[in-house]
């Protein structure tokens, strides 16, 4: 398998593979901008290059829109291999470059988030486990704060404390995100509209900068559904999912 790295100079002409449709379609445009401004910030998108979800994102952690405390490691904000590509060592072929580029940098390792058990769109934690990852905090929604230190003694990353007891004070749907996942420039907007047909209490809340996506109540920041103040999902949601959650 052959990988190119996005940059400002290609990212025009390179296909994003988390969205792969054409440059006018919103979800491409929506990431495009986001890694693009991202980019002076330290953010590297390294990919396959055939067209489909094989790709690792990964950004100092002191630049990460996440609330945690990992200063001088590397965050990966994603891992993604998928469909045909899955089974072939693609994920190790990812991981190992973001490993060799973090060291050269001189990072002192990795972190990444996670859970227990699978949940969509979080790492694999059999996988994690497998390459050395171990837990290093978790909230109490069970999200977990992964980390492969480089070196002996190494201090741990953590989630801020804004982070650990996932709550907030408003009643009613409300859900943070940000632009970093594309599928969010689509369905969100459904998601708003959907709501307002049902006549269900819906806030969306797009954080827009790198602090306040460090003080959100929230470990996950790409997305993260509450109802009444409690953490229930970070899994995307299209019209259909959504009504049936709040059909419950």
């Amino acid at each position: 398998m052959e990988y190119i790295r996005v940059t400002k100079e290609n990212i025009e002409s390179e296909h994003i593979c988390c969205a792969i449709s054409s440059n006018s379609d919103i979800q491409v445009s929506s990431k495009k901008a986001w890694l693009s401004e991202r980019f002076d910030d330290g953010l590297v998108f390294l990919k396959s290059t055939e067209r489909g979800k094989c790709f690792i994102e990964y950004i100092p952690a002191e630049n990460a829109w996440n609330p945690i405390v990992a200063e001088g490691y590397m965050y990966i904000d994603c891992l993604w291999v998928s469909g045909s590509f899955k089974g072939h060592g693609y994920s190790n072929d990812l991981l190992n470059a973001c490993i060799e580029d973090s060291k050269a940098q001189g990072k002192k390792g990795l972190c990444i988030l996670s859970s227990a058990k699978k949940k969509p769109f979080l790492a694999e934690p059999k996988f994690l486990k497998y390459k050395g990852f171990s837990v290093c905090d978790e909230a109490d929604n069970g999200i977990q704060l992964w980390y492969l230190p480089f070196y002996d003694d190494t201090e741990q990353p953590r989630f801020r404390d804004c982070a650990k007891h996932p709550h907030t004070d408003e009643q009613g749907y409300v859900l943070y995100y940000t632009s970093q996942c594309p599928f969010n420039a689509k369905y969100v907007p459904i998601l708003e509209q959907t709501a307002k047909e049902l006549g269900v209490p819906f806030k969306a809340v797009h954080i827009g900068t790198k602090e306040d996506a460090q003080n959100t109540p929230t470990p996950i920041t790409t997305y993260a559904l509450f109802y009444n103040g409690e953490y229930l999902t970070n899994e995307q949601m299209n019209d259909r999912k959504f009504i049936k959650l709040i059909s419950k």
